[in-house]
């Protein structure tokens, strides 16, 4: 079949204006021309021409200089939105259409994950994942709160699993399995020996937390003052396992999601259940609004769902 001239140029139009849109996305992600150029294995110049053709054919602005890094411009974030799904759609073509042949054979997943979801929450998706489909490369990065939804805003990962109190308004949360609250205490601790414990009683021994900014924080600090009773934190310390060691050795006590809870901590330590007190737990998927999931993506939270039956855990 012979392509006459109009055809020729449309297609080399549709082609131009997808690397020109690629390029555009690339430099919002990554924040520089220079970055996104040596990503997609072009010159800086080439980068900022296609911008600039860009800007021309939209008629606006679509960056503006903060520091050393660009930032989208309200019209640039509109277009970015608009656009990604569909650049994401098109360069990944090939791994979706494999998948919807059902063959998952190739590609990458990147998750952003807090430690003590990537230790306690994830390990069986993940292994049945990585047996299933064994040439997906598959990234866990230990991340949470504000990294991780930076890491979610510029595409650094696919999505997030975590557990979210508030969603901000370009994010979705898709919550999958819930836990419950409890004390952990010292076998010999005084809480330990009572039949029922209060918010008061819990108030009187200086507590074990994660760092200020993470939601551990903020679900006690809320709960006590709705109670209006006070409490004292004695120690901060990143990571269940550490706070856990730190209360088995008698430096305080804390408020953790039963799932950080094994066997083998509840013949150390003392388990008192909180729930009348304290919100349950829930952790599942977070992805930007729009954005374009690719086949592994979807197999994982298809995964997510087939280890955690919402239906037991609600």
């Amino acid at each position: 079949m012979r392509l006459t001239s109009n055809t020729m140029a449309n297609s080399y139009y549709k082609q131009n204006h997808l690397k020109k849109l690629r390029a555009f996305c690339q430099t919002a992600r990554l924040g520089s021309m220079t970055k996104a150029a040596e990503s997609l294995f072009a010159s800086q110049p080439t980068i900022s021409l296609q911008i600039h053709a860009l800007e021309e054919e939209m008629d606006t602005i679509l960056f503006e200089r903060s520091g050393p890094r660009l930032s989208l411009t309200t019209e640039g974030s509109i277009l970015y939105d608009l656009c990604l799904p569909h650049v994401q759609g098109i360069d990944r073509l090939k791994e979706t259409f494999d998948a919807h042949c059902g063959n998952l054979t190739s590609g990458e997943l990147n998750i952003a994950a807090g430690e003590s979801t990537i230790l306690y929450v994830l390990p069986g998706p993940v292994g049945k994942f990585s047996r299933q489909y064994p040439a997906i490369k598959l990234r866990l990065a230990n991340e949470t709160g504000r990294n991780g939804m930076e890491m979610l805003r510029t595409d650094s990962v696919d999505f997030a699993i975590g557990s979210m109190l508030e969603v901000p308004d370009d994010l979705v949360y898709d919550p999958i399995v819930t836990y419950n609250p409890v004390v952990i205490t010292p076998l010999d601790h005084p809480l330990a020996q009572m039949d029922r414990i209060t918010l008061g009683d819990i108030g009187k021994y200086g507590m074990i937390l994660p760092p200020r900014h993470l939601s551990t924080w903020h679900i006690v600090k809320m709960v006590f003052a709705q109670h209006n009773v006070n409490f004292r934190v004695t120690l901060e310390a990143g990571g269940w396992e550490v706070i856990k060691r730190y209360v088995s050795l008698g430096q305080g006590i804390s408020i953790v999601t039963d799932v950080c809870i094994t066997e083998e901590d509840r013949a150390r330590m003392s388990v008192i259940p909180v729930d009348q007190y304290f919100p349950k737990r829930s952790y599942g998927i977070v992805t930007r609004k729009g954005k374009f999931l690719s086949a592994p993506s979807k197999r994982f939270i298809e995964i997510m769902n087939e280890c955690f039956d919402r239906s037991d855990s609600e």
